[in-house]
């Protein structure tokens, strides 16, 4: 299967993005593996002419704004992102009209259409960074209401207006579960994603995006850690860290729609790539044009 997938790829010039959170055996066939931020900027500078992304849909789309010349491919069609279907371009557009002086921060965890009624997108990793550095006061942040809120820590100074949207995989890590697992494994940090809840990461020792996350498991001399985010991480985690143990707060700990994404599925759209049985993420024009500029935004400003 490796073998076949390394020679399609080649034969027609794809270069394969994956995220964290897909199985293991997936992104240790990727060219590139990373968090969404790191992902959105290797989108906008790869020179291949074909995409193909193993994760979500507002991944492949965020993909194909960026690159709107070549031709993008998901693993898996059907594989989404439940908190971007908490947010509808209708509903950014009511909040703009009552809250006309707010930037409308776009978490990139959203579709396209969202996207094009936004200012600006960012990523878990860049959030607070692009936040500080906009001119507005009020900030309306959407869709995840518990990465607003961790920003909103960081930025004191802006007012925020809340949206109610939520991972479900992170809101499934409770704070009596965490305190469960700290009780079981007494010497070992907490990891944690911003996409918890807020009492989930007042427990923390680290919060931060799946690539900090990784970064400072790797850097601190701790020989076990609990990590609060989906277990799709854990494949780098101990390949970087093959001495280091690393705990879920429960079981499982995973994002249906990434865990659709298999080798197989890359070997198929590989296979077919360019017929009708793999068709290919095509967005309408005109919000194409729109959605890509506070993609744009994010990677000027987040640099």
């Amino acid at each position: 299967m490796n073998e076949k997938i390394c020679r399609l790829k080649q034969e027609k010039d794809v270069v394969i993005l994956a995220h964290y959170y897909v199985d293991g055996a997936v992104q240790e066939i990727a060219d590139f593996v990373g968090d969404s931020y790191a992902l959105a900027e290797l989108a906008a500078e790869t020179k291949h002419k074909n995409i193909l992304f193993a994760g979500v849909s507002f991944m492949g789309e965020s993909a194909k704004l960026l690159n709107p010349d070549k031709h993008v491919y998901m693993a898996d069609l059907t594989a989404g992102c439940p908190m971007a279907d908490m947010v509808t371009a209708e509903q950014v557009r009511t909040i703009r009209k009552k809250y006309p002086d707010a930037a409308v921060v776009c978490y990139v965890n959203s579709s396209a259409e969202v996207k094009a009624e936004s200012d600006i997108c960012v990523t878990s990793s860049n959030a607070v960074k692009v936040v500080k550095k906009l001119t507005q006061n009020q900030i309306y942040f959407i869709p995840d209401s518990h990465l607003a809120r961790f920003v909103a820590k960081q930025a004191p100074e802006k007012e925020f207006i809340y949206h109610n949207g939520y991972c479900p995989t992170h809101r499934s890590i409770e704070r009596n579960l965490l305190l469960e697992a700290k009780q079981k494994y007494p010497n070992a940090p907490v990891l944690a994603h911003p996409e918890c809840a807020e009492d989930v990461l007042e427990l923390a020792d680290y919060v931060g995006s799946t690539t900090e996350i990784i970064r400072f498991a790797k850097e601190s001399p701790a020989k076990e850690y609990i990590i609060a985010t989906e277990t799709g991480v854990f494949y780098q985690l101990e390949k970087e860290n093959p001495d280091k143990r690393f705990y879920p707060v429960i079981s499982p700990q995973v994002c249906p729609d990434m865990k659709k994404v298999t080798m197989e599925k890359i070997a198929n759209v590989l296979e077919n790539m360019g017929s009708e049985s793999c068709p290919e993420v095509i967005l309408d024009t005109q919000i194409m044009e729109r959605a890509a500029r506070p993609l744009e935004k994010m990677l000027e400003m987040a640099r």
